[in-house]
C-alpha cells in the first residue's frame, strides 16, 4: 500500500507527519478544554503515540505560528492567563468528562492528544488582542490626563488675573465675512432640506448611470445633454499677489478671440439666429451663451436660459487658475477688464435664476461670492441685495453681522435696504423661542432704536411700504406732515431709485401682523420725537440733501439688472437713452482693453456703390461677401432680413422729398418689378 493511501486511512494530510517525539511538543498546562469535544469519530479521530503522554502534541507545523501567539498570551503582566479563568468553568468540564461512557474517558486522552481546539485558540487571541489595546490605551489617557491638568490650571490663571472673556468667540477666530461654502453652491443640498434626498435625487439616478463622467465643478453639474466639452480658448492668470490678496484675469487666446470678434458682429446684426450659428462652432463661448440666454429669457423658454447661464459657468470654471479660490474671500478680479465682466454676470443671472427657483440660501452664497471678487468697487452693488437675500434665507445672525463689521468703514447704515432691514432682522431674531429670555429682550430692544433710525433718515419710505403691503394707514400718520405726500417728493432722485428698487424687491417681507404692529408702535415713538423738536430729526434731513445728489455707475447697472419696473421707470435719462446689452450692461469708462477689435472693412473699398447707399440709410447694414468674410453666415433665412431692407427702402424712397418738391411715385402699389 502507498504512503498516500496509509495517509488517506489515518486522516492525515501531506505535511503533517510528526518531526519527532518531542519536537513539537507544547504543554499547555492541565488545560481541560479539549474534553469537550469527546472521541473524535472514524478512523482520523486517533493519533498514533498519542496515548499516555501529557500536553498537547501538534501534527501541523504550520500551528506553530498560534503556538507562539498562545505562549505570549499566557502570561500578561507576569501572571498567568489560565489562573484567571473561574473554576466553575473547569470543573464544569471535569464533571461533564466524569459523567460519561467508559469509551469517552479511555478515549478523552487520545482526543487531548490531537489538533488543539479552533475555538479554543481564537478566543485566547482575542482577549491577547483586548489587552494589547488596552495598553495601548494606557499611554493616550495619561497624555488627556495631562492636558487636562494643564487647561485646568490655565483656567486657575484666568481666574485669578481676572482676563477671562465668557461668551462668543472674537471675530478674529471666526471666519471671513465674506467666506463662502461649497456645499451651500450646490442647490441641491437646499432642496433637499426642503423635499428630502428622494424628491431631488430620484430623477438625476438613472441619468448618471448613462452619462460620460467630465470635469467635476463646485458653480455647475455638467448635463450629458451638453456638447462635449473642449477647451475654447480661454484661461486665466496670476497677475500679482499683495497684501494676503490674490488677482487674478482671464485671458482670451487667438482663436477665441476671433470668436468674440464674430459675437460682436453678430450683436449688431440684431438677429439671434446669428449667434446660434456661432454657438454650433464655439458652443462653450461665453459671451454668445449669455446672449442667448437673455433672448431665451424674453420668450419665456426659462429652462433653457438656465441650462445656457450653467454651460457658461462651466466653460469659465474649467479655466480657472490652480489658485483661485471660491470660498477663502481673497482672490480679486478687476471689473474694469472685459474678460471679467462675463464671470460676473454670469454669477448675476444664477443667483437670479436660484432665487427664483426658491434657493435664497443658494442664491445668498453667490451674492456673496461675486462681493467677494471686487467688496470695494462692488461693480454690481451687491450690496443692495445682499440682505433681501439674507432675510429670505432666515440668515438673520449673518445680516446683523455684516453690518456691524462694515457700519465703520462703509456707512451701510446710509442705504435704505440695510436702514431697514437691520432691525427687521432683529426683531425676527427676537421671535425665535430657543433662545435666551435676556437676549431676545436684547434683540427686540436693538430693533426698535433702528427702525425709529431708519423711519427718521429715511421717511419717504413709511408710505409707499404701507400701500405695497395693501395697508391703510392712521389718519394721524397720513396727515402728519413727516410722513406725509411732501416727504416723498421732497426726496432726491437718486434716494427715490433706492427706495423704488427697496419695496420692490422686499416690501412682502413687512406683511406679518407681529411686524406691522411693530411697525406701528415704533412709528408713533418717531412722531413724538418729531413733534417735540428732536434734533436729529433736521440733522437727518440735511444730510439727505447733501449725500443723495447722484448715484453712481453701479447703481444704475444694479437697477438695469434688477429689471424691477418702478427701479428702472426712476433711471436719469443719459441712462436711459445709452444702448445696453446683455453681455455687457454699461461698462466702465475707465475700461482696460487687452485687445482692440479689428475695424471693419469699409465697402468703399470694393466700389460697391448700392452697398454703400444702403449702409447710408441702415448703418447697421452688410453685404453678404461682408458676413461671409466675418464668419457670420445667415443660414436658410439669409434672404429674410434683405427683403424687409427692401420694403423699408422702397417705403422711405415712396415718401422722400428733394427741395420741398414731391417726388411722383410709379402706380406700382403692389411692389411690383425691380424690388422684388
Amino acid at each position: 500500500m502507498s504512503r498516500r493511501a496509509l495517509r488517506r486511512l489515518r486522516g492525515e494530510q501531506r505535511g503533517q507527519e510528526p518531526l519527532g517525539p518531542d519536537a513539537l511538543r507544547f504543554d499547555l498546562l492541565e488545560d481541560d478544554d479539549a474534553d469537550d469535544e469527546g472521541p473524535k469519530p472514524g478512523l482520523g479521530g486517533r493519533r498514533p503515540g498519542a496515548a499516555g503522554k501529557e500536553g498537547v502534541r501538534v501534527n501541523n507545523r504550520f500551528e506553530l505560528i498560534n503556538m507562539e501567539d498562545l505562549e505570549d498570551g499566557l502570561v500578561v503582566n507576569g501572571e498567568r492567563s489560565d489562573a484567571t479563568l473561574p473554576d466553575s468553568v473547569s470543573s464544569g468540564n471535569k464533571g461533564r468528562a466524569q459523567r460519561g461512557n467508559p469509551e469517552t474517558k479511555q478515549d478523552g486522552d487520545v482526543a487531548n492528544a490531537g489538533f488543539p481546539e479552533q475555538s479554543n485558540a481564537s478566543g485566547k487571541l482575542r482577549k491577547k488582542k483586548k489587552k494589547q489595546k488596552n495598553k495601548k490605551s494606557c499611554p493616550g489617557e495619561s497624555s488627556e490626563n495631562g492636558l487636562e491638568d494643564i487647561d485646568r490650571i490655565l483656567e486657575r490663571i484666568e481666574d485669578s488675573s481676572g482676563f477671562s472673556h465668557p461668551g462668543p468667540p472674537p471675530l478674529s477666530s471666526r471666519k471671513h465675512i465674506l467666506y463662502v461654502e461649497h456645499r451651500h453652491l450646490n442647490p441641491d443640498t437646499e432642496l433637499k432640506r426642503y423635499f428630502g434626498a428622494r424628491a431631488v435625487l430620484g430623477e438625476q439616478r438613472p441619468r448618471q448611470r448613462q452619462r460620460v463622467y467630465p470635469k467635476c465643478a463646485w458653480l455647475t453639474t455638467p448635463k450629458s445633454t451638453w456638447p462635449r466639452y473642449s477647451k475654447p480658448g480661454l484661461s486665466m492668470r496670476l497677475l500679482e499677489s499683495k497684501k494676503g490678496l490674490s488677482f487674478f484675469a482671464f485671458e482670451h487666446s487667438e482663436e477665441y478671440q476671433q470668436a468674440q470678434h464674430k459675437f460682436l458682429v453678430a450683436v449688431e446684426s440684431m438677429e439671434p439666429n446669428n449667434i446660434v450659428v456661432l454657438l454650433q462652432t464655439n458652443p462653450y463661448h461665453v459671451d454668445s451663451l449669455l446672449q442667448l440666454s437673455d433672448a431665451c429669457r424674453f420668450q419665456e423658454d426659462q429652462e433653457m436660459a438656465r441650462d445656457l447661464i450653467e454651460r457658461a459657468l462651466y466653460s469659465m470654471e474649467c479655466a480657472f487658475h490652480p489658485l483661485f479660490s471660491l470660498t477663502s474671500g481673497t482672490c480679486r478680479l478687476d471689473y474694469r477688464r472685459p474678460e471679467n465682466r462675463s464671470f460676473y454676470l454670469a454669477l448675476y443671472k444664477q443667483m437670479s435664476f436660484l432665487e427664483k427657483r426658491g434657493c435664497p440660501r443658494t442664491a445668498l452664497e453667490y451674492c456673496k461670492l461675486i462681493l467677494s471678487l471686487e467688496p470695494d468697487e462692488d461693480p454690481l452693488c451687491m450690496l443692495l441685495l445682499i440682505d433681501h437675500l439674507a432675510l429670505r434665507a432666515r440668515n438673520y445672525e449673518y445680516l446683523i453681522r455684516l453690518f456691524q463689521e462694515w457700519e465703520a468703514h462703509r456707512n451701510l447704515s446710509q442705504l435704505p435696504n440695510f436702514a431697514f432691514s437691520v432691525p427687521l432682522a432683529y426683531f425676527l431674531l427676537s421671535q425665535q423661542t430657543d433662545l435666551p429670555e435676556h437676549e431676545l429682550t436684547s434683540a427686540r430692544q436693538q430693533a426698535s432704536l433702528l427702525i425709529q433710525q431708519a423711519l427718521t433718515m429715511f421717511p419717504g419710505v413709511l408710505m409707499p411700504l404701507l400701500e405695497c403691503c395693501s395697508v391703510r394707514p392712521d389718519a394721524t400718520v397720513s396727515n402728519h406732515h413727516f410722513f406725509g405726500p411732501d416727504a416723498e417728493i421732497s426726496q432726491p432722485p437718486a434716494l427715490s431709485q433706492l427706495v423704488s428698487l427697496y419695496l420692490g424687491r422686499s416690501h412682502f417681507l413687512w406683511k406679518e401682523p407681529a411686524t406691522m404692529s411693530w411697525l406701528e408702535e415704533n412709528v408713533r415713538e418717531v412722531l413724538q420725537a418729531v413733534d417735540a423738536g428732536d434734533p436729529a430729526v433736521e440733522a437727518c434731513e440735511n444730510r439727505r440733501k447733501v449725500l443723495y445728489q447722484r448715484a453712481p455707475r453701479n447703481i444704475h447697472r444694479h437697477v438695469i439688472l434688477s429689471e424691477i419696473k418702478e427701479a428702472v421707470a426712476a433711471l436719469p435719462s443719459d441712462v436711459t437713452t445709452q444702448s445696453v446689452m446683455g453681455f455687457d450692461p454699461l461698462p466702465p469708462l475707465d475700461t482696460i482693453y487687452s485687445y482692440v477689435r479689428p475695424e471693419r472693412l469699409s465697402p468703399v473699398s470694393h466700389g460697391n456703390t448700392i452697398a454703400l447707399f444702403f449702409r447710408s440709410l441702415l448703418p447697421n447694414y452688410t453685404t453678404e461677401g461682408e458676413r461671409l468674410e466675418e464668419g457670420v453666415a445667415r443660414g436658410p433665412n439669409r434672404n429674410q432680413g434683405l427683403n424687409r431692407l427692401m420694403l423699408a427702402v422702397r417705403d422711405m424712397m415712396a415718401n422722400f422729398h428733394f427741395n420741398d418738391l414731391e417726388v411722383p411715385r410709379e402706380d406700382n402699389p403692389e411692389g411690383e418689378g425691380d424690388w422684388d
